[in-house]
């Protein structure tokens, strides 16, 4: 059986699209693989990210901000987390792929208190955590029988979660 290929994709690949690769593999089985990827990536994962990730008991070895254009995979299904309605611009795939978009508030922009910088990170992965759940609940085998157009359609309704 082929592995499913899930690419996270932001702008720049230093926090959002991280956490959910990490978290993704994390909770996936063997049959799928996320990998993550910025159209600009920052060249550095946030620090925060990854304090948060190893609290949640996730291996942050080998992580680092890297660019679509250096893809091993082509990925099989691409998820945006950039906060569009902030006015961000996520970057479009351009590949023939089933696409959703999942956006994120970026907690790296967030400013304020100590405590109200970790509670934007910690908002984050808790929302990218609950959509990749839902995401891992899909009744795969019904998707593989109707096409990529009722997946997109369902990835695209989690997203809205």
């Amino acid at each position: 059986m082929k592995t499913l290929n899930i690419l996270f994709l932001c702008t720049g690949n230093s926090c959002r699209s991280i956490l959910a690769e990490v978290t993704f593999n994390a909770l996936a089985g063997p049959a799928m693989h996320a990998i993550s990827a910025g159209s600009h990536p920052t060249g550095y994962v946030h620090p925060r990210a990854l304090a948060l990730l190893q609290r949640e008991g996730f291996s942050t070895e080998g992580l680092y901000s890297k660019s679509w254009d250096d893809l091993k995979i082509t990925p099989d299904i691409v998820i945006t987390v950039c906060a569009s309605a902030a006015g961000e611009t996520c970057p479009a795939y351009l590949g023939p792929v089933i696409r959703a978009h999942w956006g994120v508030e970026d907690p790296a922009k967030a400013t304020g208190s100590e405590a109200e910088i970790e509670a934007a990170f910690e908002t984050a992965y808790q929302i990218l955590r609950r959509r990749i759940e839902a995401f891992l609940d899909l009744p795969w085998t019904q998707w593989e029988a109707s096409g990529g157009v009722a997946l997109q359609a369902e990835l695209a309704r989690i997203g809205e979660q």
